[in-house]
């Protein structure tokens, strides 16, 4: 197919990712795509992370930092000040807005493309859910739960964050306490004690729970607050790419404690490391990759993902008050009851097996950890087929530097595609914001600049 023809791709999710990359595919001026955006939910941008009606859930990264757009970084601050009553909430661009709100300005990015007047016959919005996607010698196809069928030049799964269905007597932390029926008495149990585990304190609190709420994971640790500390210049020929964990953890803790000493912010060392973690991933030795996921990911979460000011004021009060409690833990059993379950727990580092009584059991352990294990049918139909495989540390599909889908036998596809936390295999920092627009908008013109003959040779692929 040459370039002078208009291609077709099909965009699987229409969450924050799936937008970014429509955005991009639509105003690249090279581009010659018509952009079909495929999403279950009633509206696009929002998702998983932003879809919360709560404005105590507030953004974990600072406005300064979250335009959707890498080469406009103040994008959403101009967005926010146009909107007038929003700036109320948000008085410069070192605050933290209600993620509802962030979830307005992704949805905004296409809103010229489909309102009635400004429609763009080159944009397809439709609700559903994809079951299967299959790749054919010249196209591509999207299935529909309700039998619609779309066919494509590319597919680009942008599924976002997949979640764990929960195992029976668990609650899923995307319904509300007062959905869920947990009772303002209950004893509840927070499996997890990252930000999921704080975002479902907050609505636990906000409904006014009395009972006392117990977070519980293998560490127990609670992630840090932002600070108003800016990034330090580190310089690229400073960082020692492709060194083993312990040299590379030494040399952060090494950048941390002179910046301190200096009367620095240990955040503006991290900070400053971020526009290079995904070369430091890609170059990190297989064996280090593996011992950073089991013994230094929770650390490096906990100050890499950090808390709103406001945020941490609220846990810091019910931690105080005693409404809150963090257990260093790991289950044992649950048993259930009429009053709700039973559960026995070993504390980190003892051999003593203690018991509490809960009236719910809430589950924010988080994403899948096996993408095998996915409850979305349209990445369980890739692995049926043999076209994605598991890398080999199973945190993620595996994909090319160009975001490309690797089948099972090492191929990467000139058709089928992801971006976003799907290719945390290969990108591992791909969760926020800064991370996935930079990778959406670099898919965009690798597509808008290459035509079909030209992905074969760029992949490796032979042409059929």
């Amino acid at each position: 197919m040459s370039r002078s023809a208009s291609r077709h791709a099909i965009i699987i999710g229409g969450g924050a990712s799936g937008v970014l990359l429509a955005y991009q595919l639509l105003h690249h001026p090279a581009c010659d795509f018509h952009v079909t955006l495929i999403e279950k939910r009633p509206d696009i941008g929002r998702g998983l992370a932003y879809h919360s009606g709560n404005l105590e859930h507030l953004l974990n990264v600072r406005v300064a930092n979250m335009s959707a757009l890498p080469d406009q970084p103040d994008h959403f601050w101009r967005w926010l000040t146009s909107r007038g009553a929003d700036t109320l909430l948000c008085p410069d661009p070192y605050c933290f807005v209600p993620r509802r709100i962030y979830g307005d300005y992704i949805a905004s990015l296409l809103g010229p493309l489909t309102s009635n007047a400004g429609a763009s016959p080159r944009l397809s919005i439709v609700q559903g859910s994809c079951v299967s996607v299959s790749e054919r010698p010249t196209d591509v196809v999207a299935m529909l739960d309700d039998g619609r069928r779309y066919v494509g030049d590319i597919v680009v799964l942008a599924t976002g964050h997949d979640t764990r269905s929960s195992s029976p007597g668990y609650l899923d932390p995307w319904v509300s306490p007062a959905s869920a029926g947990i009772a303002n008495d209950d004893a509840v149990l927070i499996l997890g004690t990252g930000l999921t585990m704080v975002d479902y304190v907050l609505s636990l609190l906000a409904d006014g729970h009395r009972g006392p709420i117990i977070g519980m994971s293998r560490r127990g640790l609670l992630a840090k607050a932002h600070r108003r500390a800016d990034p330090v210049r580190i310089e690229e020929r400073e960082v020692p790419f492709g060194v083993d964990i312990s040299r590379l953890l030494r040399w952060i803790r090494g950048r941390v404690d002179t910046h301190v000493a200096q009367g620095g912010d240990w955040r503006s060392v991290i900070d400053g490391i971020r526009p290079y973690t995904q070369r430091l991933w890609r170059e990190l030795p297989p064996a280090s990759k593996r011992r950073f996921l089991e013994h230094a990911r929770a650390w490096w979460d906990v100050h890499r993902h950090r808390m709103a000011p406001e945020v941490e004021a609220r846990i810091a009060h019910a931690l105080y008050a005693g409404h809150l409690t963090l257990v260093a833990g790991k289950i044992i059993g649950i048993e259930p009851n009429e009053a709700g379950a039973s559960v026995r727990y070993r504390p980190r580092g003892q051999r003593e097996i203690r018991s509490l009584e809960v009236g719910a059991i809430v589950d924010c352990t988080g994403i899948v950890k096996d993408p095998r294990a996915s409850a979305n049918p349209a990445v369980r139909s890739l692995f049926d087929q043999g076209l994605a495989r598991v890398d080999p540390l199973c945190i993620g599909i595996e994909t090319s530097a160009d975001c490309a889908i690797i089948n099972r036998d090492g191929v990467p596809s000139r058709r089928l595609f992801a971006v976003g936390p799907l290719t945390r295999a290969a990108f591992w920092e791909i969760i926020a914001i800064p991370d996935i627009r930079t990778q959406c908008a670099a898919l965009a013109a690798m597509l808008a600049t290459n035509d079909e003959e030209q992905q074969f040779e760029r992949f490796g692929a032979q042409s059929p």
